[in-house]
């Protein structure tokens, strides 16, 4: 069985590896490599050191609201301890498909090292990753809606974003009880955490001198983050690309320069993840204690 299990992971590695070099060999049919380039060559190296500062800090806000779920379930981890586990967890990210596969690693890092619950912790990661979903669209409606400046019935989405809260509010309370008592909290943190990320593609957009069309080019952004959560691509290269392929043509914008913006993103996501290799090898779990129980 561990072979049959080792087998099909690596079979599903492979194919996602395939499918990120697909969508980047489509891309790179489409776009002149060396305009790119030339692009980013002429970028404003200390607008790109404040897009890694907001990143960063949208990290560091992220793993609060999943240590605010932790706390939920009875697991008190120091916040020190939790960042730690937050960047190990986006290091392995790296590697893994769909930007899951450290989450995963967590859980069992977790359960093993303090018999938690596999499930409360699974569940605890997965409403972490679904409130930030729900961050990503609530913005993507807003900006959906400056976009189109009223064409598209864009009011409609704008008029559904309340009722949504509400079905996801309840959805919380019926699957995930648990974490009922943090559900503002963690809606609000999610929001702030997607903020941050946008106001780090409008610094990658000023690097670049892109002076204009800023709210397709945000659209866009919030469309390719929702994609690349899908476990299809490796940390959702390729997919991201593809996205901004698609939004440089449906909103006339310029396809080499909108690439750009998804290349240095993921650039800036390795470069603050890779800080995560630090504890590959210190093991911080073995050297802080936590504290295990209910509230």
């Amino acid at each position: 069985m561990p072979l049959r299990q080792h087998t099909k992971s690596a079979l599903k590695l492979l194919l996602k590896i395939g499918v990120t070099a697909a969508c980047l060999w489509y891309v790179s049919r489409k776009i002149d490599w060396s305009k790119s380039w030339e692009t980013i060559q002429r970028s404003d190296s200390l607008w790109l050191m404040v897009a890694v500062i907001f990143f960063t800090a949208s990290k560091v806000v992220s793993s609060l609201r999943l240590n605010i779920y932790f706390k939920n379930i009875g697991l008190y981890l120091s916040q020190t301890l939790n960042l730690k586990l937050s960047w190990l967890g986006m290091y392995y990210n790296l590697f893994l498909p769909g930007g899951i596969g450290g989450d995963a690693y967590k859980v069992i890092l977790l359960n093993r090292h303090y018999n938690q619950s596999a499930k409360l912790l699974t569940a605890a990661v997965l409403l972490d990753r679904i409130s930030g979903l729900v961050g990503l669209g609530i913005l993507a409606v807003i900006y959906y809606w400056f976009v189109f400046n009223g064409e598209q019935y864009p009011w409609l989405l704008v008029a559904a974003i309340l009722p949504g809260i509400i079905v996801y509010y309840f959805v919380v309370k019926k699957f995930f009880p648990s974490f009922i008592s943090s559900f503002w909290s963690t809606f609000w943190i999610g929001l702030l955490v997607q903020g941050l990320q946008v106001v780090c593609v409008y610094c990658l957009m000023t690097a670049l001198h892109l002076h204009e069309h800023h709210t397709p080019y945000i659209l866009i952004f919030l469309l390719s983050s929702i994609i690349a959560v899908l476990p299809f691509t490796i940390g959702g290269l390729g997919a991201r690309e593809v996205v901004f392929l698609w939004g440089s043509n449906q909103f006339l914008l310029n396809r080499d320069e909108a690439v750009c913006i998804s290349l240095l993103f993921y650039l800036i996501t390795v470069l603050v993840s890779l800080a995560g290799i630090i504890w590959v090898y210190k093991k911080p779990l073995n050297k802080i204690p936590v504290t295990v129980g209910q509230d």
